[in-house]
């Protein structure tokens, strides 16, 4: 998928949301005996995870993993193509000090890119282009920087808080809450809460997020499809020491020969924003239908390219903004068939051939089901989520924009 590392991996999105809320952990953890903590209920785990304790110093690994159990796709060179992102792992080390000073670094095969924030400045480097973008902005402190904050949340999910906190948006009178056996992740003690929709049509089992027994902060999050006893999605630490990194882990000098580019983000973000940050964001031929675990997401056909883990746009679990932000940019990089490489169209075409005809009363059109997606494509439009198909079929025609 020929979108910018950027904008594909909002690396610099990721830093900001890492440093303003809270980090998270794991890969799989091998069972163990369950570690001993002090009684919580459910609402008290909701309400810690709430909160805006202060996220302490620490270093770590986080993975994600995504299986959603699509058709045989073809093999991606790029580990964040269009066929990498939906299938695969992907790892992200974290130097975190504080809000102002730490560091998100993506490894891939002989390169990776790295964003680093020292106070008002973040850098973010592409070693494969040896291409190094600096941006300045003003503190979260004032209306520019809140809406800077605000822009970079929407980029693919990479920490459990940020998985946890789309979770969240689902609990109410439609979701079940309890509490799992306390497990060990990354070699830290955490409590264990579990979400489950109530309405049978999601395909989503349940929601198991792993909380930090002494901090309060996600460190693992888990999202089983309906009857399945392995995970479809899941990000969390695999190593994590509470820790002040090293120096040398937050400081960043550009390479020599590195192509640097500087932008003043608080000139980006000065005009008007919507619900997502982006500035006059486009919004014009999306829609959504139904709420919670029943999200429903309209796109047109041309915007395939706008679908992330989990069956939604944007890489959200249970909803999300339908375009993916550039990173530090004020504007929608949602990118069409015609803007996809080579590698990420045949990813779409066989996602497309492997659909089935369908018809009904709303229509005819043809069907993809996974263990935790179905989507429809009919009349030019695509009809997504992770939910039963006839919540597909009654959303045809009743997207709101």
């Amino acid at each position: 998928m020929k979108l910018s590392r950027r904008a594909r991996w909002a690396v610099p999105a990721t830093a900001v949301v890492v440093a303003a809320a809270a980090v998270a952990v794991s890969q799989i953890t091998i069972a163990q005996a369950a570690p001993a903590l002090p009684a919580r209920t459910p609402a008290q785990l909701l309400a810690q995870i709430n909160s805006d304790a202060k996220l302490p110093p620490l270093t770590g690994t986080v993975v994600e993993t995504t299986s959603l159990g699509l058709p045989q796709l073809p093999q991606a060179a790029d580990p964040t193509s269009l066929s990498s992102l939906i299938t695969g792992s992907h790892t992200v080390n974290l130097y975190y000090e504080d809000a102002q000073h730490f560091r998100v670094q993506v490894p891939q095969t002989m390169s990776e890119t790295d964003a680093i924030r020292d106070g008002n400045t973040l850098w973010y480097w592409d070693s494969t282009q040896n291409a190094v973008t600096e941006y300045t902005f003003a503190g979260t402190s004032n209306p520019a920087g809140k809406r800077f904050k605000d822009h970079v949340q929407t980029g693919p999910v990479l920490t459990p808080q940020q998985a946890a906190n789309e979770v969240l948006q689902a609990v109410g009178k439609t979701t079940t809450v309890s509490v799992q056996t306390n497990v060990l992740v990354a070699g830290e003690p955490a409590y264990q809460l579990v979400l489950a929709p109530k309405d049978k049509r999601s395909l989503v089992g349940q929601v198991v997020i792993a909380i930090d027994g002494k901090y309060g902060v996600p460190l693992r999050v888990q999202v089983f499809a309906k009857g399945a006893t392995a995970p479809a999605f899941q990000v969390g630490f695999t190593q994590i020491a509470f820790v002040t990194p090293a120096p040398a882990n937050l400081q960043f000098t550009p390479p020599p020969g590195a192509k640097v580019t500087k932008e003043n983000l608080g000139s980006h973000l000065g005009t008007k924003t919507g619900a997502t940050g982006a500035a006059n964001e486009k919004t014009s031929g999306f829609g959504v239908y139904g709420s919670g675990w029943l999200t429903v997401a309209e796109l047109p056909q041309s915007d395939i390219s706008a679908v992330g883990p989990g069956g939604l746009p944007g890489g959200g679990l249970l909803g999300g903004s339908v375009s993916q932000s550039a990173a530090g940019q004020g504007t929608s990089t949602s990118i069409g068939m015609g803007a996809l490489g080579g590698e990420s169209q045949a990813v779409v075409h066989a996602l497309i051939a492997a659909a089935k005809p369908v018809h009904g009363a709303w229509g005819s059109g043809t069907l993809l089901t996974t263990s935790l997606m179905s989507m429809l494509i009919t009349n030019g439009e695509i009809y997504i989520g992770a939910v039963e198909p006839s919540v597909l079929y009654a959303a045809v025609g009743h997207a709101v924009g």
